[in-house]
C-alpha cells in the first residue's frame, strides 16, 4: 500500500509543479527482484489514487526481468532469483545487476 501511495504522491506533486491537474496514466517500471506484486501494486494503486489528480488515471506496469553477472567468467545471464549459479562456470561469485528497482518512468497528463 505505502509503494501506491508514494507512486500517486509523486505523481501528483510533479504535475501540480507543472500546472497540471488531472493525471491520465503513470507509467512505472518494476523489477522481478524488486520484491513487488504487480497485481497488488495494481489494487492498492486504485485505492490510494481516490480525490487526488490520478483519480482516474492508469497504472501502466512495465516488467524488468533480472539480470545477473558472473565475476569469476564475465558472463552475463538473466535470472528471476537472488541466489544462483552462473550458468556458464557454475560459479557463486554472482551480482545483480538489473531487476532489483521500482521507478516511475513517466507521468501523462491533461
Amino acid at each position: 500500500m505505502s509503494l501506491a501511495m508514494n507512486i500517486v504522491d509523486i505523481a501528483c506533486k510533479t504535475a501540480q509543479q507543472n500546472g497540471a491537474h488531472k493525471i491520465q496514466s503513470i507509467e512505472v517500471e518494476v523489477g522481478k527482484l524488486a520484491g513487488v506484486l504487480e497485481d497488488s501494486l495494481a489494487f492498492c494503486f486504485q485505492a490510494v489514487r481516490k480525490n487526488t489528480p490520478a483519480e482516474n488515471a492508469k497504472l501502466q506496469i512495465i516488467t524488468i526481468h533480472g539480470k545477473a553477472h558472473c565475476i569469476s567468467c564475465d558472463d552475463s545471464f538473466d535470472t528471476d532469483t537472488f541466489f544462483t549459479l552462473c550458468p556458464e562456470c557454475d560459479g557463486l561469485a554472482v551480482e545483480i545487476i538489473q531487476g532489483r528497482d521500482l521507478k516511475i518512468k513517466s507521468i501523462n497528463v491533461d
